[in-house]
């Protein structure tokens, strides 16, 4: 099966655009593209997911063991003519010194060629020594090609051309000038979700168009052939899977989107029917045994949700009676009692007492550590240290209650430094993300609580 892992030099080289156009470009000529992101990136994968028109999945060295990376890769790719794998920072970059979560040991892992997006501003002889030396540093990771990115014209680009041929065996596999068609809205948390932009398909379409006139996608597929096969265990139905039949309500709009492909596709394998509704412009949430609202930008939309009063109050009341709730981040902003942003408050649903602060630098922002304390809501499948990932800019203050936490934080910063996971009634609301991994079984967890509430 061809694949191939978009990487770079360093973050911010323009690798995203590339892997956005290159996978609608060959969506539209009819093949189908299967995206992978490296990393807990959930923003990067709205973007890819909507260029070739099926889910996006994660990989993750902190989150998922080696095997489970493999396994997710081969089963999700076993239907695609191509995959494209979107590295994250730069090829040798990772968490660990001796590289062993790196892009490049992605690519080793799942024996896959890697195309390297160069950012060349600003340079014309240098791109030689620079691509000579990532390819020495580690000749197990196979640079198949590169793309020269964000060029300043022709001249400059036969400049760089002649100047990779003549030094490098690497073949030159597209030469993509700076345009600002190929610039989306960069904010805080990286690019603007592609659930606020209402032009996104047009965005996507312009990348596309420019990314197949000045990349060359039939080297791009020939260097995808070749990928080594992998040796993986298919997935097979699990018989002894439990099927819940419980419906969740879950909230899915501009200003919350922040959900793993593969965690919802948990939710539905366990019997789960999951209710979207929109906290912008529905009046309530649909009928159902719990809630769950995850992650997202609720101060970019904080007016318009502030102004949605029968929607909080339908969800404070609900929380109030007992229905079994969870929320991460960007909902439990929602859940508390204002949000302030640029100098402006505005009230939120209210049922955690505090008010969430907006700052200009990140309060938690990384992978994180979890353990469970003993007031955990959740009866426990799974392992006692939870691997997840923070990226928010917000604290609460002004919290009088005191709160029952379910985390301690081993690493990252939670909601003090200490502790995370609020617990009120049948709330658990927490500033890490989580993910369902063979290492945190969150959601068959979840759904035993909804259980021992109905």
């Amino acid at each position: 099966m061809a694949s191939v892992l978009i990487s770079a030099a360093h973050k911010s080289s323009g690798k995203t655009i590339l892997s956005i156009g290159i996978s609608e470009a060959l969506h539209r000529r009819g093949m189908k593209v299967q995206t992978f992101k490296k990393g807990p990136d959930y923003i990067d994968p709205m973007w890819l997911s909507r260029a070739s028109q099926r889910n996006c999945y994660n990989l993750d060295f902190w989150t998922q063991t080696e095997a489970e990376i493999v396994s997710m890769f081969e089963n999700r790719k076993r239907d695609a003519d191509i995959a494209i794998i979107e590295g994250n920072k730069g090829l040798h970059d990772g968490l660990s010194e001796d590289g062993r979560d790196s892009n490049a040991a992605l690519a080793k892992l799942l024996k896959t060629p890697v195309i390297l997006a160069l950012d060349t501003r600003g340079t014309i002889r240098g791109v030689a020594p620079l691509v000579l030396g990532y390819q020495q540093f580690d000749s197990n990771a196979r640079i198949a090609g590169v793309i020269l990115n964000l060029v300043g014209g022709d001249r400059h680009a036969a400049k760089l051309t002649n100047v990779i041929e003549q030094y490098t065996d690497i073949p030159v596999l597209g030469t993509v000038y700076r345009n600002k068609k190929l610039e989306l809205v960069e904010r805080y948390l990286g690019l603007r979700p592609s659930n606020e932009d209402h032009l996104a398909d047009q965005h996507i379409m312009d990348i596309s168009k420019i990314v197949e006139d000045q990349v060359d996608l039939d080297q791009v597929a020939a260097v995808a052939d070749f990928a080594q096969p992998l040796i993986s265990q298919p997935e097979e139905p699990d018989t002894d899977m439990q099927d819940y039949g419980l419906r969740i309500a879950y909230a899915r709009d501009e200003a919350f989107g922040f959900y793993y492909a593969d965690d919802l596709d948990t939710f539905s394998q366990l019997g789960v029917q999951l209710l979207p509704f929109d906290t912008l412009r529905d009046s309530t949430p649909p009928e159902a045994d719990a809630l769950f609202i995850g992650g997202g930008f609720p101060e970019k939309n904080m007016h318009r949700l502030s102004a949605n009063v029968p929607m909080m109050q339908a969800v404070r009341n609900a929380i109030e009676k007992g229905l079994p709730a969870y929320a991460e981040c960007g909902g439990l902003m929602y859940l508390c009692n204002s949000i302030r942003f640029d100098s402006e408050r505005c009230a939120m649903v209210g049922i955690i007492d505090a008010d969430c602060e907006m700052h200009e630098n990140p309060a938690g922002r990384g992978y994180t550590m979890l353990q469970k304390s003993s007031r955990h809501p959740w009866p426990s499948t799974s392992q006692q240290s939870i691997p997840g990932h923070e990226f928010h800019y917000s604290t609460l203050t002004n919290m009088t209650d005191q709160y029952d936490y379910s985390f301690e934080v081993r690493r990252g910063f939670g909601i003090d430094g200490q502790n995370d996971g609020i617990r009120y009634k049948n709330l658990l609301a927490c500033y890490a993300h989580q993910r369902n991994t063979e290492r945190n079984q969150w959601i068959p967890d979840f759904l035993h609580f909804i259980k021992t509430c109905t």
